[in-house]
């Protein structure tokens, strides 16, 4: 009887530890120094793929996927993104981590500095794809997230019915015309437009409003770690530099590196994609 009550104890606390985080799916592939990718806006993990299987032989890496994004179960919550930040905190302790690195991918990207900014000796150096600090303040430095958050435009519910109101024929076509701003390929746009389509509209509504209403611009002066940013031609590459440098200007220790892509650096620049990864991991600093 008491092998029988420990036998239960022991599966209880198992199921505990994998119900800890029910804000993202995650698979766990190779060995070495964690790191865990986050994705972009509406997108599956699977958009690290080619990363991965380029880096699996040297890290253990943690591949994410926000939940209601991607056929990812939602989660019902009014700060879906700030929960998404603070379970990938508490799975980093509870799988006693010793500094992983980060690599995020736009909203991915902005994970990253708010996870650094919120535990600053909890991560290791990381990296930021195309991400900002404040999407909102993109060519208006004086925008203000209070003011934002009391503005129609960015009125969640109304967000949201939006998403519900876009209908499902011609959904996937038509984002794919739109996903080809971002990256050059078709093949890549139309799978980016699938995600989408997958994607709970009710996530899509919320997450893309808590990310424009939330301002890191003063917070990533609180991260320790080396960051290195990639960014992407957004008009000029001096357009670019001027848009990267101003929004990360209280961010002590980067290194801002403009790609001659678009959105999804990794995917229409692969090769200078991951030589800058091989650059910035090999050195000593941590």
């Amino acid at each position: 009887m008491k092998k029988l009550i420990l036998l239960v104890l022991v599966l209880l606390a198992t199921l505990n530890v994998f119900s800890q985080h029910t804000s993202f799916d995650v698979k766990v592939i190779g060995k070495g120094q964690p790191v865990i990718m986050i994705p972009g806006y509406s997108c599956s993990g699977e958009v690290w793929n080619e990363t991965v299987n380029r880096y699996q032989n040297q890290y253990q890496l943690h591949i994410l996927t926000l939940a209601g994004y991607a056929g990812i179960k939602p989660i019902q919550n009014e700060e879906i993104l700030k929960t998404v930040r603070n379970e990938i905190i508490q799975y980093v302790k509870d799988n006693k981590m010793k500094k992983p690195m980060l690599i995020g991918h736009s909203l991915g990207a902005f994970m990253t500095l708010w996870l650094h900014s919120t535990e600053p000796d909890l991560f290791g150096k990381s990296i930021c794809v195309d991400g900002l600090p404040f999407v909102s303040a993109i060519n208006n430095p004086s925008a203000n997230a209070e003011t934002l958050k009391k503005s129609a435009q960015y009125n969640k519910e109304t967000v949201i019915n939006n998403f519900k109101a876009l209908p499902d024929e011609g959904y996937v076509k038509n984002m794919t015309k739109a996903m080809l701003y971002q990256v050059n390929d078709s093949i890549r746009a139309k799978q980016i437009a699938e995600w989408s389509y997958k994607s709970d509209r009710t996530t899509l509504g919320s997450t893309i409003v808590e990310m424009a209403t939330t301002d890191l611009r003063k917070e990533v002066a609180k991260i320790k770690a080396p960051i290195l940013v990639m960014a992407s031609i957004f008009g000029t590459k001096e357009a670019s530099e001027k848009e990267y440098s101003t929004q990360y200007a209280e961010l002590k220790n980067k290194t801002i590196k403009v790609a001659d892509a678009k959105h999804f650096i990794m995917y229409d620049q692969p090769e200078w994609f991951y030589t800058q990864i091989d650059a910035f991991f090999n050195q000593n600093q941590q």
